[in-house]
């Protein structure tokens, strides 16, 4: 139970990531992702002022939270600048689904049985239909749908895989945070023009970073230490929901058939996932 209400606090969080991520889409994706993850880094400080052997981690530990919180990140904000926003957020949202999948392979002692093969057909088909409703909405397949399901992997595999290596404090996700926040601005420095913000935009960013992008990333990390990694995945289906009713909301756009059928076929695959043992 503690380790679902952790996981329910950082679903809650990640329920605005895409309504706010739209709504920055004017900002250079290296930049939004390096200032918010340098953000996100911040409720950490205090404890590593205190005690800094919590930041003494191995290179692997920190290469796997650089993955996770850098490259996926900046996937998932390519992807709602280049597909269909509400569409390429329901694809996204594969990676619970991932999580109960991809269980069995990263984690030992976790079987793969039927009932989590028809899951993951019938959460594929739904993200399938989510990218037929944005091609009909666009009249063209957008190549965002790519940045967005190769989030919804790296995701998954970084959240499994934070139980393969070695045991590490919650307070290093400020670690991972500010690595990866340092090297999206560099990113952004070689590669991206530069931009001037306003502050309307520093506090969007303060809001995604200290919300989405911080907070949530230790609430995730806490329920992956206390409870079952497929159990928690499955869990997070609430979060397409929530987060899609919020960014049609955002956007203006109605809630098409396309939406809901998409919608229920993946949260079904996410309830018939978390039933099988």
């Amino acid at each position: 139970m503690q380790a679902n209400l952790y996981a329910l606090g950082a679903i809650a969080l990640w329920a605005s990531l895409a309504s706010l991520g739209v709504s920055l889409t004017h900002i250079p994706p290296f930049l939004l992702t390096g200032i918010t993850l340098i953000i996100g880094s911040v409720p950490a400080w205090p404890f590593v002022l205190r005690d800094p052997s919590q930041w003494r981690i191995p290179m692997r530990t920190l290469a796997l939270g650089v993955y996770g919180l850098f490259a996926y990140h900046f996937l998932l904000f390519i992807a709602l600048r280049h597909a269909p926003p509400v569409e390429a957020n329901l694809v996204n949202y594969l990676w619970p689904l991932f999580i109960v999948v991809l269980a069995p392979v990263v984690l030992p002692g976790v079987a793969l049985r039927v009932p989590h093969v028809v899951a993951a057909l019938l959460g594929f088909g739904g993200a399938a239909i989510a990218i037929v409703g944005g091609r009909e909405l666009s009249g063209t397949l957008a190549w965002g749908y790519i940045p967005a399901a190769a989030a919804a992997f790296i995701w998954a595999t970084y959240s499994l895989m934070t139980k393969r290596v070695t045991a590490f404090p919650t307070t290093a996700i400020g670690l991972f945070g500010l690595v990866s926040g340092a090297l999206s601005l560099l990113c952004h420095v070689l590669l991206e023009p530069s931009v001037t913000l306003q502050a309307r935009d520093w506090g969007l960013l303060a809001v995604l970073g200290l919300g989405p992008l911080g907070g949530a990333f230790y609430l995730w990390d806490k329920a992956l230490k206390l409870g079952d990694a497929r159990h928690i995945g499955i869990l997070s289906y609430i979060t397409p929901l929530a987060s899609t009713t919020l960014l049609i909301v955002v956007s203006g756009r109605s809630f098409s058939w396309s939406i809901g059928l998409a919608t229920a076929m993946i949260i079904s695959a996410a309830v018939m996932g978390m039933r099988a043992r």
